[in-house]
């Protein structure tokens, strides 16, 4: 499936057209990270696929450079603000953008599952890879999320494996 025509505020402040995008490109949507000195919302560690947001965002920070070695660059995707997001960037030392679907704009384009806590719309974790703006495999359910970066690693290791032997 091919990305849609539209853009999504990233936190640098800058449009992210999905569309344009080139190259390959993991993007991992996940419901929300969390912030220091807030609570979660009542319930959220018993909602299967809601914690855990934290740990997958640092697990694709620590595997960063291996991603590069695959030729990847990396997003996260939530319905978060840009404002939330820039905070977690900033706290996590996220060498890579996150973007914001707070207005649904991807989330109703693409039809992607969601779920509600509290009043508040959120993306179900899921990731995908991107090549030259079409999806070329998606990981759904995402379990453990901390685990995803090595999962998404090991894919592209046994694709590229394929097409050595071929």
């Amino acid at each position: 499936m091919a990305l849609p025509n539209l853009s999504l505020t990233s936190t640098t402040e800058l449009a992210c057209n999905l569309s344009l995008l080139q190259g390959r490109v993991v993007m991992y949507l996940y419901p929300m990270t969390g912030k220091p000195g807030v609570p979660l919302s009542e319930g959220w560690l018993q909602i299967p696929g809601a914690p855990g947001c934290t740990p997958q965002s640092c697990a694709f920070r620590d595997h960063a450079d291996e991603l590069r070695q695959y030729n990847c660059s990396v997003f996260g995707i939530s319905t978060q603000s840009s404002e939330d997001q820039r905070e977690a960037v900033a706290r996590l030392h996220l060498p890579y953008e996150l973007l914001s679907d707070a207005e649904f704009k991807l989330t109703e384009a693409l039809r992607l599952p969601t779920f509600v806590v509290e009043g508040k719309r959120m993306i179900k974790r899921q990731t995908w890879i991107v090549e030259v703006g079409k999806i070329i495999k998606v990981f759904y359910p995402v379990f453990p999320p901390e685990r995803n970066a090595s999962d998404v690693i090991a894919w592209l290791d046994g694709k590229r494996e394929a097409m050595c032997q071929s």
